[in-house]
């Protein structure tokens, strides 16, 4: 039981790595001054004036990466039901 146990916490830790390293590096770049979805956001939420189409694409390139890990990380608490 032990062993079964130990190896379903190393395959969901394998599951989340990939999500996390891309919302971690193509979600939040560039960093600096600021993380560009950041941006992106507050720029959203203030109104969105000024915004073109190419903006939004650019969230949704950013913003794509964190749904993704959103939906993993349900995915595998909707799974433990079982």
């Amino acid at each position: 039981m032990e062993k079964s146990k130990a190896n379903k916490n190393t395959e969901n830790r394998s599951k989340l790595l990939f999500p996390l390293l891309l919302a971690l590096g193509l979600g939040l770049a560039p960093f600096f001054p600021e993380p560009h979805i950041w941006g992106k956001l507050k720029w959203l939420w203030g109104g969105a004036v000024g915004m073109q189409p190419m903006d939004y694409f650019d969230l949704l390139f950013h913003g794509a990466p964190w749904l993704y890990l959103i939906y993993i990380v349900f995915k595998m608490l909707g799974g433990k039901k079982n």
